[in-house]
């Protein structure tokens, strides 16, 4: 507890999304700490971070017992993850904490993605045959054998960050090139990388909330693609699902084999499937909160979201689990649109955003790129100006909505000089 007698929770790297659990946590009347996983924050994480929103501010330098001994004295009830890059340092001091954790010995295949594959593999999970080396010619090697289409990425990274899909030897050779000895988003040498045979099929996202071993679904997304930019699968939406249906079914039990495999028996998770023929197939799995803000429209359209199950979990474990043998409800209709910057150039203005905001379904924005600020071609999460968030009651303005928001999007949208 604190100095004031409230109850403590610590969150690791409250960034992102994440950096909306502390006034929650603060409504059920807990004080949160923040454990700054690094000595500096990353600069796509800094604008966001709320520091007036924690009690105490502790500051990671590589040595845990020091960092323990820190934490301690907040007397913390629980730990939360706050982005993909803080799961490690959560995983360990949770553990060390004796607090409701996932512990340590999974900690690699929760983090290293072609770890994360085998071990979903040696589980008996049905998964992606993929390849993790630094060397090109065992890459074309193993290409030969595979054929087709195939995707190389970091080895530990986030959202789309250095996603490369290849067709042909040539295309595998430049995509290698261009990732090997590179750094990711979260700051970490791709000294090797992760090639897989491309999964034909929709993709989805599930998103969890986990406490004991029990896995509660907190929302589930169908995402769309286009082709922008150069960028053949950019992510330019998605739409909310319902919790029932032949697709959900057969995602969401996949889904919980995947946690149980990785060990995620506490706290969020963010799991990213494809639907093939053969089946769900696991993309990739962060311990932590889904990002892109998510929670705003799904609080809207479900009345709870992610975010709420997790401040749930960790301060009244009883109620949530018996919420978990119920499956939420969708009272309104819910779509994300990713608007596609087609050129780069320091922003003015956006001229046609009064018409977004005049549209039935228009519910919220998230602003990435904001006047004078300098805009370049979406080619990946990092990239997008700006996230628009439809909401209504009938589902068909939401669509819509979604294609006339795509309608607007383009060379007219944008004011750049």
């Amino acid at each position: 507890m604190n100095a004031a007698g409230n109850p403590v929770v610590a969150i690791v790297d409250a960034y992102a999304s994440s950096r909306c659990l502390a006034p929650l946590f603060r409504a059920r009347g807990y004080d949160c700490v923040h454990v700054q996983s690094t000595p500096t924050i990353p600069a796509n994480y800094a604008r966001g971070y709320r520091p007036d929103d924690f009690s105490g501010h502790l500051v990671h330098h590589g040595d845990l017992s020091e960092t323990l001994r820190a934490l301690s004295a907040y007397r913390p009830v629980a730990l939360v993850p706050g982005v993909e890059r803080a799961v490690l340092l959560a995983d360990a001091l949770s553990e060390q904490l004796g607090l409701p954790s996932n512990g340590t010995a999974l900690s690699p295949a929760r983090r290293d993605k072609y770890r994360m594959i085998e071990t979903v593999r040696a589980a008996g999970v049905p998964a992606v045959e993929q390849i993790h080396t630094a060397d090109p010619d065992e890459l074309l090697r193993w290409y030969e054998k595979t054929g087709g289409r195939v995707v190389l990425k970091p080895v530990s990274s986030a959202g789309s960050d250095g996603v490369h899909f290849c067709t042909g030897p040539e295309e595998v050779r430049a995509a290698f090139r261009t990732l090997h000895g590179t750094t990711s988003v979260l700051g970490q040498e791709n000294d090797a990388v992760l090639a897989q045979e491309y999964l034909v099929g929709h993709e989805y996202i599930v998103n969890t909330v986990s406490h004991g071993g029990t896995h509660r679904v907190s929302d589930i997304w169908k995402m769309h693609t286009l082709s922008a930019n150069g960028v053949a699968e950019l992510a330019a939406g998605a739409e909310l699902l319902p919790r029932r249906g032949p697709e959900q079914d057969s995602l969401v039990e996949h889904t919980f084999a995947v946690l149980d495999a990785l060990g995620i028996a506490h706290g969020p998770a963010h799991t990213e499937l494809k639907l093939t023929p053969d089946g769900a197939r696991l993309v990739e799995t962060g311990a932590r909160v889904c990002g892109a803000d998510v929670h705003v429209p799904v609080t809207a359209a479900l009345g709870t979201s992610q975010l709420d199950l997790t401040v749930e979990a960790c301060t009244d474990p009883e109620a949530f689990l018996a919420g978990a043998r119920e499956d939420y409800r969708v009272g309104r209709h819910a779509r994300i649109v990713n608007m596609v910057a087609p050129r780069g150039g320091v922003l003015r203005s956006y001229p046609r955003l009064a018409e977004l905001r005049a549209l039935d379904s228009f519910h919220d924005v998230l602003f990435r790129a904001h006047p004078g600020d300098t805009v370049h071609p979406s080619t990946d999460d990092w990239t997008f100006p700006l996230r628009v968030y439809l909401l209504h009651e009938v589902a068909a303005t939401v669509a819509r909505d979604a294609l006339t928001t795509r309608y607007l999007d383009g060379d007219g949208f944008y004011e750049l000089g």
